[in-house]
């Protein structure tokens, strides 16, 4: 008995889409993109980078041409002012082989820029990462001054010269130290942004003074304990040193206001019945 096996019939419409299909794979591969990275990778992303294929360069001696189509979307609701990049290239054995750096500016909340990534690299890349650039080096300038001038300037433990001083300081957390004879020393905390620019200025009022000051008529300044003043003469202690003066060299006496000595008395004991 012989068994009829019936033949698939293909329909026209179902052979063209088919067709459509497998033209269509190529360039649906084409379009994958090598990598899509969120930065920063924590938190809320701020930028997505698209990175696509690697395209080949003509040959550069040991070294190999690449050139990706790049794109990055500001994911934020605010404007990217300016931000650098680091972009680092990866062979199969997740050794760095090449590197360049991407530039963003002015880029408003959810725009999306278009542009294109030339790399060198050493060998044979695959995979793609990013980090961003750090601007330690970069620095800006600022006046510092003090209430009075010519304090000691430090900043983060150096000496800077004297108030008024005009500075170059760096990018993040500083310390500024102020000391002045006669006054107690003070520090103000400083901390410097990305976007910050020069131009900038500082002033910090010293604390209450620490000892007594007498200004002399040439000019010079004497920091102490007064001891006493009698009809021509003033008895000051500088530096542990008793000094005296002469009343009419003297052009003017600065008090600091002190506390009045308490003395040891014995306690009060409870009256005898």
């Amino acid at each position: 008995m012989a068994v009829m096996i019936p033949k698939k019939i293909w329909s026209r419409p179902f052979l063209s889409i088919l067709a459509l299909l497998l033209c269509a794979m190529p360039a649906l591969a084409k379009d994958v993109p090598l990598a899509v990275i969120d930065w920063p990778m924590t938190g809320n992303p701020v930028v997505r980078f698209t990175f696509g294929k690697f395209k080949t360069l003509p040959g550069m001696g040991s070294l190999h041409g690449y050139v990706m189509e790049t794109t990055a979307e500001n994911l934020s609701t605010r404007v990217i002012p300016s931000a650098r990049f680091s972009v680092y290239l990866f062979d199969k054995a997740k050794v760095r082989v090449g590197e360049d750096a991407i530039s963003l500016n002015n880029v408003g909340p959810g725009e999306t820029i278009r542009f294109q990534t030339t790399v060198m690299a050493s060998g044979q890349p695959v995979s793609v990462s990013i980090s961003e650039k750090t601007d330690a080096a970069k620095s800006v300038s600022l006046t510092v001054n003090s209430t009075p001038q010519g304090a000691l300037l430090k900043v983060d433990d150096t000496e800077a010269g004297v108030t008024p001083r005009l500075i170059h300081i760096g990018i993040g957390k500083h310390t500024l130290t102020f000391s002045k004879e006669g006054f107690n020393t003070g520090e103000f905390p400083l901390e410097i942004g990305r976007d910050d620019v020069s131009g900038g200025s500082i002033s910090y009022e010293l604390g209450t003074a620490a000892y007594d000051s007498v200004e002399l008529r040439d000019g010079s300044l004497l920091n102490g304990d007064l001891v006493s003043i009698s009809g021509m003469d003033i008895e000051i202690r500088v530096g542990g040193n008793l000094q005296h003066l002469d009343r009419n060299k003297v052009k003017r006496i600065m008090l600091v206001q002190r506390d009045a000595p308490t003395h040891d008395l014995p306690p009060i004991s409870a009256p005898q019945q």
